[in-house]
């Protein structure tokens, strides 16, 4: 059943139950790569920096592609979006297995890749999920975090043992494969673009909200709000400027993370299980985050996320024992989860639902350029000073700035002011 009610069960969250599925394997992926980076360099021959250019530029396109996809999710639909991702993602997995060349391999694993992966990220589902949800839309949209973090925490593990086993080539292949199974049936049998008139609202809800009434997430953005306006106020940057923190510390962990500890003496099982620390304990901490985030002043979550974060950075890089690791991917995991999530929602909040397609994908953009920076530096700055404290130094700094932006982000219910809104 679509609507809400005693004894029902809602539609939407068959909609978030596919969306995390699908996310799980998206940023998996494109936080995985990890466990491809020192293999991909040995039988490709290419060295570090190369590697970390061509990751650096399909972050960017990763980016890129993310306002296109929350544009055609809005004009197209969220079904056609995906249907196309899938198509991009399968036919790019056969195409880097078999390029020898950089420019080849740039084209087909940086770029084509990367733009299938945005068409299929959390910007495509989030328009989608934040249509059939007010009441609970925060703890809807941290399912995708969760989707996020099951992925770091099962798809590294899960490639580092499958290139172990087979080969980096046959591991993109087999990922190719259970990409198509799983999208293609979610696509095309439980996205639903048309949300029911009153979403996930109680009964009570809807006889006492008072005649032409929006809810409480999106009563303070009039559907006359326009893009050029949200572009132009200084909230959707501050939420950039934190998804841009958010970027280049999450992209930095996912390409260099592994690199990193194994440079530190640990082997690829202990890194990979230390990577995936992290996502495992996020998996279960985006469930009370997301239900505080509906209680709660959303901005000072968001803050907190940041600021132990970037301190967790400054930990890993320090850890030299097994425990110590463990223990530094544990406390880390638990805040790891959930700026993403935080930043979608409050753009809803501030702008609306109608909006929240096209300046989620602008924001992430953000997002994508902090990974392409942070892709690069970590490997450039390594050969260079031979020490992760630069890459991984600035991210822990840069989280600690996202922290201060965030508590100045507007209050949930307070009203966009004309001159915020550009007006």
């Amino acid at each position: 059943m679509d609507k809400q009610g005693p004894g029902s069960w809602y539609f939407g969250w068959n909609i978030v139950g596919a969306a995390t599925v699908l996310t799980l394997l998206t940023v998996g992926l494109r936080m995985g790569i990890g466990p491809f980076f020192l293999p991909m360099t040995q039988t490709l021959g290419f060295s570090r920096s190369e590697l970390s250019g061509i990751v650096a530029v399909g972050m960017l396109c990763y980016g890129l592609a993310m306002p296109v996809a929350g544009y055609l999710a809005g004009t197209r639909g969220t079904r056609f979006v995906l249907l196309t991702g899938a198509a991009i993602v399968v036919a790019s997995c056969v195409w880097t297995v078999n390029a020898r060349g950089p420019i080849e391999f740039l084209l087909a694993f940086g770029v084509a890749l990367s733009v299938g992966l945005g068409f299929t990220s959390p910007v495509a589902l989030t328009p989608v999920i934040s249509r059939w949800f007010t009441r609970q839309r925060g703890m809807a949209l941290f399912f995708l975090s969760t989707g996020s973090m099951a992925g770091i925490a099962l798809m590294t593990p899960l490639l580092t043992y499958a290139i172990a086993a087979v080969g980096w080539r046959e591991t993109m292949l087999g990922f190719a494969a259970l990409f198509a199974l799983v999208t293609v049936p979610s696509a095309l049998f439980v996205m639903r673009d048309q949300a029911p008139a009153h979403t996930d609202l109680l009964p009570h809800q809807i006889v006492d909200r008072p005649a032409g009434a929006q809810a409480r997430p999106a009563a303070r953005a009039p559907s006359t709000v326009k893009a050029s306006d949200a572009l132009a106020s200084v909230p959707f940057w501050q939420i950039a400027l934190g998804l841009f923190a958010c970027g280049f510390s999450m992209n930095l962990l996912g390409t260099h993370g592994m690199p990193m500890l194994m440079d530190h003496g640990f082997d690829a099982s202990t890194s990979a299980l230390g990577i995936g620390l992290i996502g495992l304990v996020a998996i279960f901490s985006t469930l009370v985050l997301g239900r505080l985030s509906d209680q709660l002043e959303r901005r000072n979550i968001l803050a907190v996320i940041y600021c132990v974060r970037g301190l967790g950075f400054f930990a890993l890089v320090m850890v030299g024992t097994h425990w110590e690791l463990y223990l530094a991917a544990s406390v880390g995991g638990i805040v790891w989860a959930g700026s993403i999530a935080l930043s979608s929602a409050i753009l809803a909040d501030v702008y609306g639902v109608r909006l929240v397609g096209l300046l989620y994908g602008l924001a992430y953009l953000g997002h994508q350029v902090g990974g392409m920076i942070s892709s690069w530096l970590g490997g450039w700055a390594f050969e260079r000073y031979g020490t992760h404290w630069v890459a991984f130094g600035a991210a822990g700094v840069l989280l600690l700035l996202a922290a201060g932006i965030a508590l100045r982000l507007p209050q949930r219910g307070a009203p966009l002011a004309p001159a915020a809104a550009g007006g």
